[in-house]
């Protein structure tokens, strides 16, 4: 029997291997795990920088290989050990999950980071306040308020998590209108109209210095609006595990004589609806 109103969450980690995603660290070719830097044990899915003499610049990302428009998509996440020896000072417990992301095999071969919303992963550092979700914006830029915000990352008002403590959090994603960080139930902050442009990260660490082949493409395309794309999860030189990592896809049959109609879908694609035959 049909059930519209049943939220139907789809696992994108299975928590047995790493089927469905594709790797890409820098200056590595795609799917290239360097040194065993993404693993799955014990139904966790790991990034781990054990068999590293130092991080060396070796920013990679786990990209699930199916683009989403509009959806929510739900992770537990938690930070561990140690920061990676010749990791930078401001990545101590720092990571992210990337969306509306270019795919993997669109990055160049040296690129650090694909054009893309990062939700921001901080955890505490045992003193003062450190917001986590909060929202950084390689070769992309936001309105909030109705106004550009330029700023390459926008910070959250979320609590401060210390230690090794499991975190949940959402993203909320409506195509190119609007996009909500949710942490353990809060919304933490809510930007609106992501676009292309705003430079990579600044004048100073640009296209090219992020290691961006086509940067001309990219720069050709500022203000773009950005209303789909992949899931990516960062590694950035401090262990981090998740736990679940799952989507909620908010885009799809929306005739209710269809079989598969779902009263929560907020974009139509009718392509999509198959009925009684």
């Amino acid at each position: 029997m049909a059930q519209p109103d049943k939220r139907e969450w789809e696992p994108l980690f299975n928590g047995k291997d790493l089927t469905g995603w594709d790797i890409k660290i820098a200056g590595q070719p795609l799917n290239d795990n360097y040194k065993n830097t993404f693993r799955v044990e014990n139904g966790i899915l790991r990034i781990r920088y054990d068999e590293y003499d130092k991080f060396d610049g070796k920013y990679g990302h786990l990209y699930y290989n199916k683009p989403f428009s509009h959806y929510i998509v739900r992770f537990t996440y938690r930070f561990v050990g140690d920061q990676t020896k010749g990791g930078a000072p401001w990545n101590v417990r720092n990571s992210g999950v990337m969306v509306h992301s270019q795919s993997a095999q669109s990055l160049s071969m040296k690129q650090d980071f694909p054009v893309s919303l990062e939700v921001q992963l901080l955890g505490g550092l045992g003193k003062g306040a450190r917001h986590t979700g909060n929202l950084c914006t390689p070769g992309t830029q936001v309105f909030m308020d109705g106004k550009l915000n330029s700023n390459h990352c926008i910070d959250s008002d979320s609590k401060t998590y210390d230690g090794d403590q499991w975190v949940t959090a959402e993203a909320i994603v409506l195509g190119d209108s609007v996009v909500h960080h949710v942490v353990e139930g809060d919304t933490v902050l809510t930007y609106q109209r992501p676009e292309v442009g705003g430079g990579f990260v600044s004048a100073i660490y640009g296209w090219k210095q992020a290691g961006v082949d086509n940067a001309d493409y990219w720069m050709s395309r500022q203000n773009t609006p950005l209303g789909e794309g992949y899931i990516a999860l960062q590694a950035e030189s401090h262990p981090i595990d998740f736990r679940r990592v799952e989507i909620l896809n908010l885009k799809g049959c929306t005739d209710p004589k269809a079989l598969n109609y779902k009263s929560y879908y907020v974009k139509s694609d009718t392509t999509q609806c198959w009925y009684k035959k």
